[in-house]
Order: structure tokens, then C-alpha cells, then sequence
């Protein structure tokens, strides 16, 4: 791994990230915060440019990425990123403790949307801001940010493209990398500027129609407010945020291929039908598990919180409507289960991604149907084209990944919380992207009962979540570290 290629990376992503603090230092100001709050987040700000760019001028010079450096730059910036991301916390007073800090840092980084934090409404509008503005690098990642910039700092960026991006597949829609970034990251504002505009047409002031664009469009679920969205008592803010967070968890090229002309390109792709059937399917069925509970006056409320919570559950945004830890235990568990699936690849959803799920239900159906017929030729297949078997080796193998780090954070977990529910949940929760989980991590609670070890664990779940392992567990191979 080159030392000086990832510095140099690191350094301009600290950089871009201390410009964006000094930026919410002039909102705290304008919306009359406390002076503690502007001069942290201005503070905060400086310290993170001045640090990169000394490190920025003693790396100068063009470079050239390698599949191990784009790897290096990944997990060493996800980590600077959220150690950055903590001091406007912690330089303010709001939360005093630097281990919840970093959690809150890396929970938005990475649009878990876990929070340690209470009593949102009271907080600084300059804080509440950068809170959100976390989601919104970390959606579509800043990384990928720098990638369409990478060429003006004498850097290649496709290897950072390849080790950043989540999903098995990272769609090229352009042959030169810098523009397909440029153009994922226009389509992302784009969809935040839309949903922004509407949810302020719904009644939302700027600042919460703003904040909660970032989150829903980030699928990252921080909320302004400590009920989230049920704050609103709003069915049209809530159809709104329903229908963002559903097009949030598509693959973002579909998107760009719909808006350059391609009107059919979701109905064709494989991933997002099947993304869609499971939308659907699990909506009717917590649909019909919460019907005729006494907190839904009408069969349409229950509906459209079942609609709700599953778009926003399988989406990994997190955000809620209706306190679920309370609904059926089989309305429950559909949950659970959705947030191990979660959306589409090319999305800014965590999770396993559909076009995995499937890959990998089509595998043991092979395996069975070769248990009866051991002679027969039998070749998993997505949209009717057969797939080559390394391919399928490699999502089963990156399935177990998963479900073997649910396993040992799920175990952690137990030393650190009071209930097997919540050890479990809470560890799918953060591995998964999606914040709250059940019981005492449940959509009513935040995780600031956890412990600091217990964070920490949390914290190493959310970074193999966001950067879907491989990126975090190869640096761990003593080969990676060979010349």
C-alpha cells in the first residue's frame, strides 16, 4: 500500500469535511445558537482544514491508485472521517463523552442513524445541521465525492470507485470513472432537492425539510425532532418520505437512466422488481399482523404505517412513525428480517442488497433440486442469463461474511446490554445500516444506555456495514501489507 497515495486522499477528505463545519458555524450563527455551539463548529472546522492541508502539501505530486491503495484509502478515510466528524460534538458540550461522540459521528457517516442523543428539539440548529450533513456525505460517500475531483489532484480514481461503492455491481455509466461520480452524486442532489421542496410544500420549515431530505435520501434516518417523523402528524409529509426512501433504496444509475430517457429501465432490471415484490408483500403482511390495534383509529392509518416502517426498515433509513417494539412479535420478526435484506445495490442502503438475497435463494434451490437429480446440469441464472459459478461462490461467500459477524457482534453484545433482544437487534441494527432495533435499542429508546466498550463494538459493525467487510477485512491479511 502506497502510505503517501492514501494521505494525500485522507488529507483532501478532511479538507472538504472542515469547510462543511465552518459552514455550519455561519448557520448556528444566523439561527442565533449559543456561542459555545458556533465557535465548536467553526473551531472543529479549522482544525480539520489546517490538518489536511499540511498533510496535502507534503503528499503532492500526481499518484496512481492500485486496487490495494483504493482498499487503504477507504478504511483509513472512514475512520479520519468519523474521528473528524465527532469534535463539533464534543468541542460543544453537546454530548461530553468522546466515545458517544465518534458513535454519533460514525452512526451519521455511515447512515446508521443509531444516536446516543435526547431531547433533539432543544439541541443547536448549527449542530442539528451538521448531524444531518453527516448522512449526506455519507450517503452517497464523500469518498466517491473525491472521486470526481480525484483527476484535478493528479490521482486515479477507479480503484477508489471499486473499494467504495457498495453492492456487487458498481455501474459505470460513463467510460471515464470521474464522470460517472460527478454524475451519481447530481442525481443524488437532485432527488434531495426535489423531496426538500416538497416536504416544504407540506408545511415543514426549511431547516427540518432540509435536514430530513438528507436523511431520507441518504437512507440515514436522523430526525430534528425526538419522535421523528411522527412528529409531523402529517400523512402527506409521510408519503412523501415514503416514496424518497423507496427511490433512495433503488440503484441510483437507474435513476440517471430514467431521467436521460430510459423510462423502462426500472420495470427491467431484476434487482428492482424483486426489491419492489418484497416492498409489497412485506407491507401487506405487517399490514394485516397491526390491523385492528386500538392506536389505529382506521384501517388506512395501519396500512400506512405498515407501509411506512417496512419502505423505511427495508430501506435501512430507520425512520419511524409508530413505535414497532410495541406491534405483533410475527410483525416483529418480518422486520428483523428486512433489515438483513435491505435494498437494491447502487443504492445508499445497507444490508445484504436484493440482487444478493437472490443470488444466493437461487443457489440453495440448485443445491436441492441437484440433491434429487445429482446428474442434472444446473446453473443459477438472474434475468434469464446464467451467472458463472465464481460469481455465485462469491455472494454465498460474502453471505456468511455477514451472518458471521451478526454472530460474533450479537455475542459481544451480550455483555453489554440487558436482554437478548436487544444484543441481537442491536447488532443487526448497526451492521445493517438501519438504527433502531427492538427493546431497549427500540424506535423509542437511543443507544446511549450502552456502555462504551459496547459502542465500540457497535462502531467496528457499523464501518463492516457501510464498507460491506471485504474493504476492513483486508487489511487484516498479512498479505495486503507485502510490497
Amino acid at each position: 500500500m502506497n502510505a503517501r497515495a492514501v494521505i494525500r486522499v485522507v488529507s483532501f477528505v478532511l479538507i472538504v469535511l472542515g469547510a462543511a463545519m465552518a459552514g455550519c458555524g455561519l448557520i448556528a450563527r444566523g439561527a442565533g445558537d449559543p456561542r459555545s455551539a458556533v465557535v465548536a463548529l467553526a473551531g472543529a472546522g479549522g482544525l480539520c482544514v489546517a490538518a489536511g492541508a499540511v498533510a496535502w502539501f507534503f503528499t503532492r505530486g500526481a499518484v496512481e491508485l492500485t486496487r490495494r491503495d483504493g482498499f487503504g484509502i477507504v478504511t483509513f478515510g472512514w475512520l479520519a472521517t468519523g474521528l473528524a466528524g465527532a469534535l463539533p460534538y464534543r468541542f460543544s458540550g453537546v454530548i461530553p463523552s468522546f466515545a458517544d461522540a465518534v458513535f454519533e459521528s460514525v452512526s451519521g457517516f455511515t447512515t446508521t442513524g443509531a444516536s446516543v442523543l435526547q431531547g433533539l428539539e432543544a439541541l443547536p440548529r448549527g449542530i442539528l445541521f451538521w448531524r444531518s450533513l453527516t448522512h449526506f456525505f455519507g450517503g452517497m460517500g464523500v469518498l466517491v465525492l473525491c472521486v470526481a475531483i480525484l483527476p484535478l489532484l493528479g490521482t486515479g480514481g477507479m480503484q477508489l470507485f471499486r473499494a467504495e461503492m457498495p453492492g456487487p455491481s458498481k455501474d459505470r455509466l460513463t467510460p471515464r470513472i470521474a464522470t460517472t461520480a460527478k454524475l451519481l452524486w447530481g442525481v443524488y442532489v437532485l432527488l434531495c432537492a426535489a423531496q426538500t421542496l416538497l416536504l416544504k410544500w407540506g408545511g415543514l420549515s426549511w431547516f427540518d425539510a432540509l435536514c430530513h431530505s438528507f436523511a431520507t435520501v441518504a437512507t440515514g434516518g436522523f430526525s430534528t425532532r425526538s419522535d421523528s417523523i411522527a412528529a409531523f402528524h402529517s400523512p402527506f409529509v409521510e408519503t412523501v418520505i415514503i416514496v424518497f426512501m423507496f427511490l433512495a433504496g433503488a440503484n441510483f444509475a437507474l435513476h440517471f437512466r430514467f431521467l436521460t430517457g430510459a423510462f423502462g429501465a426500472h420495470p427491467r432490471d431484476p434487482e428492482f422488481r424483486c426489491y419492489f415484490a418484497v416492498a409489497l408483500l412485506a407491507s401487506l403482511g405487517v399490514a394485516a399482523l397491526i390491523l385492528g390495534r386500538p392506536e389505529f383509529a382506521t384501517s388506512g392509518a395501519a396500512v400506512r404505517a405498515a407501509v411506512f416502517q417496512v419502505v423505511s426498515i427495508l430501506t435501512t433509513t430507520g425512520f419511524s412513525t409508530a413505535n414497532f417494539d410495541l406491534w405483533p412479535n410475527a410483525a416483529r420478526f418480518l422486520l428483523v428480517a428486512l433489515m438483513l435484506m435491505g435494498a437494491c445495490a447502487g443504492s445508499t442502503s445497507g444490508g445484504l442488497k436484493q440482487i444478493r438475497v437472490a443470488i444466493a435463494t437461487k443457489q440453495l434451490l440448485r443445491e436441492i433440486r441437484r440433491a434429487v437429480m445429482p446428474q442434472s446440469v444446473q446453473r443459477v441464472k438472474l434475468a434469464g442469463q446464467p451467472l458463472e459459478d465464481e460469481t455465485v461462490s462469491t455472494v454465498v461467500g460474502y453471505t456468511l461474511l455477514v451472518l458471521a459477524a451478526l454472530f460474533a457482534g450479537s455475542l459481544a453484545m451480550t455483555f453489554f446490554t440487558p436482554d437478548l433482544e436487544t444484543a441481537v437487534t442491536s447488532a443487526a441494527a448497526t451492521l445493517g445500516c438501519i438504527g433502531p432495533g427492538l427493546s431497549a435499542v427500540g424506535p423509542a429508546s437511543t443507544y446511549a444506555a450502552i456502555p462504551a466498550a459496547g459502542k465500540a463494538v457497535l462502531i467496528v459493525l457499523m464501518l463492516l456495514g457501510r464498507l460491506e467487510m471485504l474493504a476492513i477485512v483486508v487489511l487484516f491479511l498479512p498479505r495486503f501489507w507485502r510490497r
